[in-house]
């Protein structure tokens, strides 16, 4: 698999619904992807001291943190609104080789932040409630 830009790792904001449609959040400069996972150890005295852990235990989670520059469009709206009413919205993050993955998310925090002569920029922070597929 070769390089890809960063800049094809797009954050998408749904519509809403049971079909929904995704919108680019617009002024993204930078985004982050982690996969979580909890382990269960289930490590006994026959383990040979080694740690043994139990698979497909545990709990997963997809957190995702972006910044970039406001620039007003409809999709950073949505954001302000569900990071205002803690409402949780689907989601999907798409790759330059075409992957995406898609879920449910909250956004848990959503930072404005600007100087004087300078552009108004934000940080945001979703996490994951329930499955997240990739497609």
């Amino acid at each position: 698999m070769g390089a890809e830009r960063g800049s094809a790792f797009l954050l998408k904001v749904g519509s809403g619904g049971a079909s929904p449609t995704y919108a680019t959040v617009a002024g993204l400069k930078t985004t982050q992807l982690s996969v979580n996972g909890d382990a269960v150890a289930i490590t006994n005295k026959d383990s040979g001291g080694w740690r043994e852990l139990l698979t497909g235990a545990g709990v997963r989670s997809v957190s995702v943190a972006a910044s970039g520059i406001f620039t007003g469009s409809a999709a950073e709206a949505q954001l302000r609104a569900l990071a205002l009413s803690g409402s949780i919205e689907r989601f999907e993050l798409s790759f330059e080789s075409g992957e995406r993955m898609r879920g449910q998310f909250l956004v848990t925090r959503l930072e404005y932040a600007g100087d004087f002569n300078g552009e108004r920029n934000y940080t945001l922070a979703l996490e994951s409630s329930g499955e997240v597929i990739s497609l």
